[in-house]
């Protein structure tokens, strides 16, 4: 009898850990097949799946003309698909030697990028920008090692190089701050390259496309199986520029080979203030950016930005400044026109000696523009006083950005002495002979020259200076679109306006910038020589023309650092420019090089 109930006992033991056991593999089995179904369905998948992301064409940037200037092409990259099979330090250091020679890159750099693979478990580029001779021979890999993938993607390519630079800008890698202020609506990867100047980094949420992918089928060696997917990616928008193709090659071979190779060359229509072109020497090629590295990546960002003397180096406008001083006397009622003075090559106010850069003899208001007597306009800066001078420079906003759309644009200094009064500083009578003459302290960048010149050349229309026509989708659809923006009209008699235009057109005819004279078109111009301490004088020439008898179209602004004279630095690309933009091809004669003096 206590046999049978010892046995009934372990019974029902037995039963009640069998039932716990049920129960203990049933809800493991809910646990897997429902609450956690997701999560063990995405990681079988993993295990036979991988995914290969492919960056979307990017935007193509053109000129007016529809000239492509920034673009994508198509490239080839190695990928490596890591597995448990193929990620042990011997494999790796086994392949990554491999690879190493046959693309002919650092064993060290190539070592790190399959590791960085491993370590993420994901399929990962080793190498991009394939040649013909590196893709034969990874072929030829792929037999022998598993994981190793020739995948098609594309690059960024300038192909005209130089071709504005400054404004275009570059791409590169995503990496620290880059990452971390990335913009988050935005579908970047670590691997992600990005627009890092420029164009490229002002338009980047619009040149960016949305990011495509091949989802694979791999066994449990890494090899491919089967395409599941191929995702494509949606290409970025085209930006469209207001920048004319020839003009802009003018003006960048221009100032490249002026006398320095320093300087700047801007071209702007006076109607509404589209930048027509616009570069800057020194000036870079972005192409050295891709594939995105570089031994002196970090030092060639830094130099860039300091190099673009079109928006941000500042000097004294010079004898081209004498226009404002002309205005302002024309405004106050000072200026007669037959007055003459006598230059003996300088001008003398008592304890100070105020040189000209030449003897100029018996000169009026005609002559004194037209070969930019500087002992004409210490006299008539005396008779109009500098506070009428400083109030014609507000008219022009000198001091003030033009306001383009380029990053890092400084403003100049406005010289006056209501400006010297807040400043709690004395002004004295050679101040205004310096301002008469735009040196002192008066200091405008290029940009700002080609934003006044346009202002004259459109009698008295202030355009904030713009390079974006318009941003287009590839479907067609207009997403931006840039209007012409007036910032103000600069405050003066018709009679005025008549003055100046006459008086450069003078300049043309029989002065300083002879050089630019063309037969069939008004062209107007003066030149500017700046006194500089530190080194030769920097050279500036201003000018604007027109087809005989029509209204200006063109307003072109030259300044060349160290140029030792305005017109003859300044002459040549000017008259480059001019002849560029109107399609002219006869060639120059002896009476048109002719340059003298300012």
């Amino acid at each position: 009898m206590a046999k049978k109930k010892i046995t009934s006992g372990r019974l029902k033991q037995f039963f009640a850990l069998a039932l716990v056991a049920c129960a203990v593999i049933a809800m493991r089995l809910i646990d897997i097949q429902v609450i956690r179904h997701e999560y063990y369905k995405q990681q079988s998948e993993r295990n036979r799946t991988q995914t290969l992301y492919q960056v979307a064409p990017r935007g193509r940037i053109f000129t007016s003309e529809g000239i492509a200037i920034a673009q994508s092409s198509p490239v080839f990259s190695l990928y490596f698909f890591p597995s448990k099979n193929n990620s042990d330090n011997e494999y790796i250091a086994s392949v990554a030697q491999a690879v190493s020679q046959a693309i002919k890159q650092p064993y060290e750099d190539i070592t790190n990028k399959f590791k960085r693979a491993v370590k993420s478990g994901k399929a990962s580029k080793i190498a991009e920008n394939l040649s013909a001779g590196n893709i034969l021979a990874l072929s030829e890999l792929q037999i022998h090692y598993s994981g190793l993938y020739i995948i098609e993607e594309s690059k960024r390519e300038y192909p005209y190089k130089n071709m504005a630079s400054h404004l275009i800008g570059y791409m590169s890698s995503m990496e620290g701050s880059v990452w971390r202020d990335r913009d988050q609506s935005l579908d970047y990867r670590l691997d992600s390259k990005v627009g890092r100047f420029g164009i490229e980094k002002k338009f980047e949420k619009y040149l960016k496309g949305s990011d495509g992918g091949i989802f694979l089928e791999v066994d449990h060696m890494a090899r491919l199986q089967s395409v599941i997917e191929d995702k494509k990616g949606r290409p970025g928008a085209d930006v469209h520029l207001t920048l004319k193709h020839d003009l802009q090659k003018t003006a960048e071979e221009s100032i490249a080979s002026s006398k320095t190779g320093r300087g700047a060359v801007i071209a702007i229509n006076p109607k509404n203030g589209a930048v027509l072109a616009i570069a800057a020497a020194p000036s870079f090629d972005p192409n050295i950016f891709v594939p995105y590295e570089h031994e002196d990546t970090e030092k060639l960002r830094k130099d860039i930005k300091e190099f673009n003397l079109a928006v941000q180096g500042v000097y004294p406008p010079a004898s081209t400044f004498k226009i404002i001083t002309a205005m302002a006397a024309s405004e106050a009622g000072k200026l007669n026109t037959e007055i003459t003075y006598n230059c003996p090559g300088y001008y003398d106010i008592g304890s100070r000696v105020f040189k000209c850069w030449t003897r100029h003899g018996i000169v009026d208001f005609w002559r004194g523009m037209a070969q930019s007597c500087d002992t004409y306009f210490y006299i008539l800066g005396g008779l109009v006083g500098s506070v009428a001078i400083e109030r014609m420079q507000r008219e022009f906003m000198f001091g003030y950005p033009t306001g383009i759309d380029i990053p890092g644009e400084r403003g100049g200094n406005l010289f006056g002495p209501t400006r010297r009064a807040r400043n709690r500083t004395y002004w004295f009578p050679g101040d205004t002979l310096n301002l008469a003459i735009g040196q002192g302290e008066l200091l405008v960048t290029p940009i700002k020259m080609a934003q006044i010149t346009a202002a004259v050349a459109s009698r008295g229309k202030l355009w904030r200076p713009y390079y974006l026509d318009r941003i287009v989708s590839p479907e067609g659809e207009v997403l931006l679109q840039e209007e012409p923006k007036l910032l103000r009209e600069v405050a003066a008699k018709e009679k005025t306006w008549d003055i100046i235009f006459k008086a450069l057109k003078g300049v043309v005819d029989n002065g300083t910038a002879k050089s630019v004279k063309l037969k069939g078109y008004d062209v107007y111009a003066k030149t500017g020589t700046a006194q500089n301490p530190h080194g030769d004088d920097h050279g500036w020439m201003i000018a604007f023309a027109a087809p005989e008898g029509k209204e200006p179209e063109i307003a072109v602004v030259a300044f060349v650092e160290f140029g030792k004279s305005g017109s003859g630095a300044g002459g040549p690309i000017v008259r480059a420019m001019l002849k560029s933009y109107f399609g002219i091809k006869e060639n120059v004669t002896k009476e048109q090089v002719f340059v003298v003096g300012d």
